[in-house]
């Protein structure tokens, strides 16, 4: 037979009650719809359970056996179909999500904001970390998504483009192009030396496939957009960083300008598993990315640009 929720109710109720209409009334049935699905467990189980008499209701040898059996599931069933619309309701789950460090600092903040007052009880799990250890975590289930720069990842993956950056030239205001409203590629390598980002930044791959086979003069090469920014302030050069990177370079000494690049936007995507379904907790977060990255990046864009 097929043992039903409502079968180990009625079959507890009538056990822990002994009677048929003290237990039909707490399992809110009729008591002949009661007598009917305890009828039906019986001839199921090809067991009588009870033995009846006009004046209570017992447990048979084989009733006993399977009263042991069902306090022990029906706790744990009823726990489970719990959990389960807490999920379906996004009162319970957990999303974990990879991103570029300068999505997590310049507009993950606000999307995280938004996405815990709407689910409160959801558990986040962030990781910031390089473009290729993005696709990574993704391809290993580490992480429910990424959102980083474009990736071509593979045929397992699905891109999603959600928003663009460009790029600024940011300088210190005595720098010799300071004073400059808009900047070519052409007009700083060869002649002003840059402060660079170590090989695996998107920031660098970007930045040397715009000027292939040219490359960049380098002052010095970092890891991180708040060291060079403390090295510009120094007076220690200047460097080329996407929208995204511009929270980094707000001091008052400080220009920015914008540049044209051969490559001159760059995607900002998220990336997940072409076979793995998202929860409904991981869904909710990519439609949060999806209505708002745009204008949050948009939202970087100096008044003055």
């Amino acid at each position: 037979m097929n043992l039903s929720l409502r079968h180990m109710r009625a079959f507890a109720a009538l056990a822990a009650m002994k009677n048929f209409t003290r237990a039909a009334e707490q399992c809110n049935l009729t008591q002949s719809a009661f007598s009917a699905l305890i009828a039906n467990l019986e001839t199921g189980l090809g067991l009588k359970l009870f033995s009846r008499n006009t004046r209570n209701v017992e447990l048979t040898a084989e009733g006993e056996v399977f009263f042991s059996i069902v306090n022990t599931l029906l706790p744990e069933t009823e726990r489970a179909l719990s959990v389960m619309s807490d999920q379906a309701s996004l009162r319970q789950g957990r999303v974990a999500i990879a991103a570029l460090p300068t999505i997590y600092s310049a507009i993950m903040p606000k999307l995280i904001e938004r996405f815990i007052q709407a689910y409160p009880a959801i558990e986040l799990v962030v990781e910031d970390v390089a473009n290729a250890s993005c696709v990574d975590l993704v391809r290993d289930r580490r992480v429910d998504f990424a959102l980083c720069a474009f990736a071509s990842g593979g045929p397992d993956l699905v891109v999603e483009k959600l928003a663009s950056d460009t790029f600024h030239f940011v300088c210190r205001q005595d720098h010799p192009l300071a004073d400059r409203r808009q900047l070519t590629a052409a007009t700083v390598y060869g002649r002003f030396p840059i402060i660079v980002y170590e090989k695996a930044s998107s920031i660098r791959q970007h930045l040397d496939a715009a000027i292939y086979p040219q490359q960049w003069g380098k002052s010095f090469e970092v890891h991180s957009l708040s060291t060079a920014a403390g090295m510009i302030i120094a007076g220690l050069g200047a460097t080329i960083v996407p929208t995204l990177g511009l929270p980094q370079f707000l001091d008052p000494v400080l220009r920015i300008i914008p540049i044209t690049l051969s490559l001159n936007e760059r995607d900002i995507c998220l990336l997940r598993l072409k076979d793995k379904t998202p929860s409904l907790a991981a869904e909710a977060f990519m439609m949060l990315a999806r209505t708002h990255c745009a204008a949050e990046v948009e939202r970087l864009v100096p008044a003055q640009h």
